[in-house]
């Protein structure tokens, strides 16, 4: 039997706890001569010697040690997590765009689990979830020290049961109970139309396994109609997979051009590239559409498009998680969430804590309905520190929860912003003639 699956089973004796030592200095690094850690590792086990000697109730030391590794993983960053092996089978299954939920974003601000952005169309969307709301309660539990990837769990489940979060929003008078029937939540990663002057419109709510195949069948979908020119909108897309940020980028960009590079603890650095041929949308006219919803993924093809000069990008600064997630499987089948590098885009700017600043600036304002805070990267608790200074003191900011299309301000710049483009090529070729 091997040292880890020992510590996983008993760690009652003496015996276990010298092996829990020996098990850390291994996966570390740190020399058995270092005393610093020895102290630290002492400090540890004799807490556990004293829980299991003197508290009131018989405890597992199977619980014990995973509060411990949930404690010491969630003390990092708000992105790092340790994954209990129901969770790690979720997150596996999230992927693939599919889940039993109620489709919401959530993450830690000033110590509160707070809703980052509702999934639209999603159950917390319909029974008016919005984004900053503070979550006190899950089913009457106190979310009070509760991490993220618990509290994901707690309101994962079967189609048709309930649940009920206990909100605060800002103007409550006091906290709201929202009871919620979970439902299958499918995220459906492209949505596509026609506008006006045959310009393509094209929706990424999340980067998935398939999301780069089914928006080529939209993009051909939209070319057969007669598209002349593509909006590609990854307002409040909170990202997804690595290699289908890539996958999407390629579409849009020659052989061999650098998508984004990241860079380790020590300063190794892997860079991805366009590898595929994909002749048929390399040339079109396009503008992206970001805000401060735009995360991860996102922010990967959208700062990609514009190192390249490939896309004009209209909106607001976007999020700002430059931080890359390896996920670790362990011997029991749970997993290590782990930030083991940050990304940076082609001209080697660090995303971290910024994002990506567009090339035209635009705000989404409403007059019917009430503003909301904008929560970023830099405004969570325990976020990394990135390449580039942040400005702390930089005034508190609100957008609207929702708009209709014909306020939608935004996508209106980005059709004026391609007729412009249009025009300024009819007469650059004219004048060629």
């Amino acid at each position: 039997m091997s040292k880890r699956k020992i510590v996983a089973l008993s760690v009652s004796t003496l015996f276990a706890i010298g092996i829990i030592i020996y098990a850390v200095w291994a996966a570390t690094g740190v020399s058995a001569q270092s005393q610093s850690a020895y102290e630290d590792l002492k400090i540890f086990t004799e807490v556990l010697s004293l829980i299991k000697k003197n508290y009131v109730e018989d405890v597992k030391t199977k619980d014990i040690i995973q509060g411990a590794i949930k404690g010491m993983v969630s003390s990092l960053d708000p992105h790092s997590s340790y994954l209990t092996p129901e969770a790690y089978k979720e997150l596996q299954v999230e992927t693939k765009g599919e889940f039993g939920g109620i489709g919401i974003q959530i993450g830690i601000k000033d110590n509160v689990l707070t809703v980052i952005a509702p999934i639209e169309d999603t159950p917390a969307y319909r029974v008016g979830i919005k984004a900053g709301d503070k979550i006190l309660k899950i089913n009457n539990e106190s979310t009070k020290n509760m991490s993220i990837h618990d509290a994901v769990s707690k309101m994962r489940g079967k189609k048709g049961t309930s649940l009920t979060l206990t909100i605060y929003r800002e103007g409550m008078k006091e906290p709201k109970d929202y009871t919620i029937i979970r439902d299958i939540i499918k995220i459906k990663s492209v949505k596509s139309k026609m506008l006006q002057d045959n310009i393509g419109y094209l929706k990424l709510t999340q980067f998935q396994e398939a999301s780069a195949q089914d928006m080529v069948k939209a993009l051909d979908k939209l070319k057969k109609d007669g598209m002349v020119a593509l909006i590609l909108d990854l307002r409040n897309d909170p990202g997804g997979l690595l290699n289908s940020a890539v996958e999407v980028v390629e579409h849009f960009l020659p052989p061999n051009k650098l998508v984004v590079s990241i860079k380790g603890k020590k300063g190794e650095k892997t860079e991805y590239f366009t590898e595929k041929e994909r002749p048929g949308f390399t040339d079109i006219p396009m503008v992206v559409l970001v805000n401060q919803g735009s995360a991860s993924a996102s922010e990967i093809v959208a700062g990609a498009l514009k190192d390249w000069n490939r896309a004009v990008i209209v909106g607001v600064q976007t999020f700002g998680k430059g931080s890359v997630q390896s996920l670790i499987p362990l011997s029991d089948g749970s997993g290590l969430r782990l930030t083991t590098a940050k990304y940076y885009t082609p001209k080697g700017t660090s995303i971290q804590g910024v994002g990506i600043t567009p090339d035209i600036v635009v705000k989404l304002e409403s007059k019917d309905t009430k503003e909301i805070p904008v929560i970023r990267e830099k405004d969570l608790d325990r976020h990394l520190k990135g390449d580039q200074k942040i400005d702390e003191k930089i005034e508190r900011e609100t957008a609207p929860y929702e708009v209709d299309e014909k306020d939608d301000v935004q996508l209106q710049r980005a059709i004026d912003v391609i007729k412009t483009w249009n025009v300024f090529t009819k007469m650059i070729s004219d004048t060629k003639k």
